[in-house]
């Protein structure tokens, strides 16, 4: 199955009907899992209320259709929501089956669905945490007391949903679909210790009514936002998927964006303003990966979560450092200049 594809044009008219579509979507009509142009990169949302907006996770209204431009935006008199679409388009990022991959691998929690075996024809959907293996397969630690443990022993076909961020259903949302097989016990070793790197206070795997099941993909799906009047969606197939690699650097991603927002967040604001030409009211980073890093931003009473590319591919976690202050001393040299 081939990848919803939407041009501009046709993304702006079927944006036109509703109030949620006039929110605007960074949303490239792309997403095959081997593209690799920017043109080709999975996009995070970016909100935009002209009448209308969230703040908040609630809808608001706006006074103005129109959001006034900062000083320096490209042209003066520019939209300011505009220029980051066009920065945001051409921002470097993974290709798509990489950022889901990693997006997984980083996870932990999802909405697991089985088929009811005491409801007969019905999902029965189950909270359940979960890590991944070396080839992306999530891995369940189940109690044969559990419902979806037992209806996973007469039907192992499931799928499992996950949120890149719960919190904000305009983020992305994966789903899983596989069977889900029992953990051999020449692999129980390897899987255990994989489980409990995401999960180190499971104790309770131990327990003798607990095994370890991997859901061996089938398929992998994703939709780049729940709930919007315009979705960038795509699917890979199982060995797409396995032959995807995680991206190294999200590994350090924690402990990186909790030392930017804790002791530099306006540097980051600063290094996002120069990346943008927009002038930000505050931005506070995400996750972190070899291309660049996620943040979400406030400008004018609207919050966006905008792409900032580096300048290079990071090589490592002490290359990151480097990037990122060089990034800062040119977004300080461009202040200064402009003064």
């Amino acid at each position: 199955m081939k990848p919803l594809l939407l041009t501009p044009a046709a993304r702006l008219a079927a944006a036109a009907p509703s109030t949620l579509s006039r929110l605007l979507r960074l949303q490239s009509g792309r997403h095959h899992a081997h593209a690799s142009s920017s043109s080709n990169r999975l996009l995070p949302p970016l909100l935009r209320p002209p009448r209308d907006g969230f703040r908040g996770g609630r809808l608001i209204a706006s006074s103005s259709s129109q959001m006034a431009a900062p000083a320096d935006a490209p042209g003066g008199s520019a939209d300011a929501f505009e220029v980051i679409r066009a920065h945001q388009e051409k921002a470097a990022r993974l290709p798509p089956v990489e950022e889901i991959r990693t997006i997984l691998d980083q996870s932990v929690r999802g909405v697991l669905a089985t088929h009811s075996q005491g409801h007969v024809g019905y999902p029965s959907g189950s909270m359940v945490d979960f890590a991944c293996d070396q080839d992306g397969s999530p891995i369940l630690a189940v109690s044969s007391l559990a419902i979806h443990s037992k209806n996973l022993s007469e039907n192992p076909k499931c799928s499992l949903l996950v949120a890149k961020d719960p919190e904000d259903r305009t983020d992305t949302v994966i789903t899983v679909y596989g069977d889900a097989t029992p953990v051999s016990d020449q692999e129980k070793d390897a899987v255990r210790s994989a489980y409990l790197r995401r999960h180190p206070e499971a104790f309770w795997v131990d327990f003798g009514d607990f095994r370890f099941l991997h859901i061996k993909p089938k398929a992998v799906r994703y939709v780049s936002g729940v709930a919007t009047a315009i979705l960038g969606s795509g699917e890979f197939s199982a060995a797409e998927f396995k032959e995807a690699k995680v991206d190294p650097i999200s590994q350090f991603s924690t402990p990186i964006t909790s030392h930017m927002n804790k002791d530099h967040s306006d540097d980051t604001k600063l290094i996002v303003q120069y990346s943008t030409t927009v002038k930000v009211d505050f931005a506070y980073m995400l996750d972190v990966d070899s291309l660049g890093f996620n943040v979400k931003a406030g400008y004018d009473g609207s919050v966006l979560k905008l792409r900032i590319p580096f300048p290079r591919r990071a090589q490592d976690r002490k290359d990151v450092k480097t990037l990122i202050v060089e990034m800062l001393q040119a977004a300080k040299a461009s202040s200064s200049s402009a003064e």
